[in-house]
């Protein structure tokens, strides 16, 4: 079977701001995690969890501080009027993580399993997420390919040149890798503390490591070898269009 060929004489609803897709991508990107910023409001309150856990071993005070330390991040915002997107992200992530403690907590679990259960969001979330971008990456409509379709204002035309399918699959497989490694790592580490085949102590101590290294530093690595993808071709951002020449 062919794949479909986007209309010749139908211009995209609107025109694009960039000529390539890695232009496209490289922004859309950007926006998306928040630059070093964004990635550090959502690491903020992971380590309040996990450093006044380990070290006070009261759940609920470090459920707490994170909720305030987010609080005052999301004020900060507000007072600078910039975009309060990633504070709500992490105060999301917290309020899930709280409910599942809270619910360990209704069936009995003491204040190591509590603890467990909190990372089991972030866990099961990393799972989703690499789980969808693989199954696009599969069916060869990777999800990145739905960034460019964004700009060009056609969200299905990409997918009439290869050369964008074949770039947005890897770079879909990047996004997808930091995931995916969370999920290898975290999960089984998790798993044992659950089991009882490590303390529960052991196992939130190892938790709240591996998500702070393989949280915005991982994310970061990742994208540089997008970056480095990116740099190295330059795909017309709409099919048939001839690259523009640098």
């Amino acid at each position: 079977m062919t794949e479909p060929e986007a209309p010749a004489t139908t211009p995209p609803a609107a025109p694009p701001s960039a000529a390539t897709v890695e232009e496209v991508v490289r922004k859309q990107l950007g926006e998306a995690l928040g630059g070093v910023r964004g990635m550090l409001e959502a690491a903020v309150p992971t380590v309040c969890f996990t450093v006044l856990f380990l070290t006070l071993h009261d759940l609920r005070l470090a459920i707490t501080v994170s909720v305030a330390a987010a609080a005052v991040l999301l004020v900060v915002r507000l007072v600078q009027r910039s975009s309060v997107q990633f504070v709500l992200n992490a105060l999301f992530g917290i309020g899930i993580g709280a409910l599942f403690a809270w619910r360990a907590a209704r069936g009995g679990g003491d204040e190591g399993e509590q603890a467990l259960a909190y990372f089991l969001p972030g866990l099961i979330y990393n799972a989703v997420y690499a789980a969808l971008m693989v199954f696009t990456i599969a069916i060869r409509w990777p999800l990145v390919g739905f960034i460019v379709g964004s700009v060009t204002g056609d969200p299905t035309a990409w997918h009439a040149d290869r050369r964008v399918v074949r770039l947005c699959s890897l770079l879909t497989w990047l996004l997808a890798l930091p995931c995916l490694l969370r999920v290898a790592v975290q999960l089984p580490i998790w798993y044992a503390g659950t089991e009882g085949w490590w303390s529960t102590g052991s196992a939130v101590a190892a938790l709240g490591v591996a998500k702070l290294v393989m949280g915005w530093p991982l994310q970061v690595a990742c994208l540089a070898g997008m970056v480095w993808v990116l740099t190295r071709n330059k795909t017309p951002v709409e099919p048939g269009r001839p690259a523009p020449q640098v």
